[in-house]
């Protein structure tokens, strides 16, 4: 890890378009200037991505882009990436860019974007579970490599109704039906500690807000984007939270940035 810090800020964030909202990423950046960033959705192709910004903000980035929809990046604060993957293991004929892993500061991290799943049921709430099905096997293999992991991004799961407004209007979403949920448990139970849920374990903490009906105004959000922290790491969680101000920004995204701090 970093060697003149005690600690390391590792931020995730689904900017929900990296070229449109670039001047809401760069003003984050230059504010909170987290170590380590896992942007997801970044709707850019490979070729579109605005690395010369980001580099000028003082990160090196690795990206998986693809046309329209989806991406993936990380991003480091003056320190080396090494990519170790940019494809989920378990479907290659899976061409969607959803998941990039590479070592930053000595730990293993893994950026994800879920997919969303809806309509449900429906062919895309199977490719979500078949896609958890693979991150759960991908997973576990992480934990039996006995590393420093972080699986970090947007899961699009709500894991319990404290993770939503008015749960009851949400029974049906892909996000919080059964399977969902119960895909995610299983992977929690393979030994990944829920970060936010370890420091506030009661707390109403949301990450998104709907564009529509006021939704940040009223405070009528979810928590979606999840870090899974691997036995090696539970004990240095120091510190998490959300940017939520940063989601009443103009022209922001749909999300808030979320972090967790680790003592080194």
């Amino acid at each position: 890890m970093l060697n003149n810090k005690s600690s390391i800020k590792i931020a995730t964030y689904n900017v929900n378009g990296v070229n449109g909202r670039l001047p809401v990423l760069l003003r984050w950046l230059e504010e909170t200037q987290p170590d380590v960033v896992c942007l997801q959705e970044l709707k850019a192709p490979q070729e579109n991505f605005p690395e010369t910004a980001i580099l000028n903000a003082g990160y090196n980035v690795i990206w998986h882009g693809q046309k329209s929809w989806n991406g993936v990046a990380i991003l480091a604060r003056n320190a080396e990436i090494t990519e170790i993957c940019r494809v989920l293991p378990g479907d290659p004929e899976d061409e969607h860019s959803r998941y990039i892993e590479a070592n930053v500061h000595n730990v293993r991290i893994g950026c994800l974007y879920l997919p969303n799943g809806n309509p449900a049921p429906g062919p895309k709430f199977d490719y979500k579970l078949n896609w958890l099905k693979r991150f759960a096997l991908h997973s576990s293999d992480l934990l039996k490599q006995d590393l420093p992991v972080i699986l970090a991004g947007d899961y699009n799961v709500i894991p319990t109704e404290n993770d939503v407004y008015k749960p009851e209007r949400w029974v049906d979403d892909a996000l919080f039906r059964p399977e969902t949920r119960d895909a995610f448990h299983q992977i929690m139970a393979q030994g990944w500690t829920d970060a936010i849920r370890k420091l506030y374990p009661e707390e109403t903490i949301y990450t998104f807000w709907d564009y529509f009906r006021n939704a940040y105004g009223r405070d009528a959000g979810l928590r979606i984007d999840h870090f899974l922290l691997s036995p090696q790491l539970q004990s240095k969680l120091i510190k998490a939270g959300v940017d939520r101000h940063v989601r009443g920004w103009e022209k922001t995204s749909d999300h808030a940035p979320v972090w967790i701090e680790l003592s080194v």
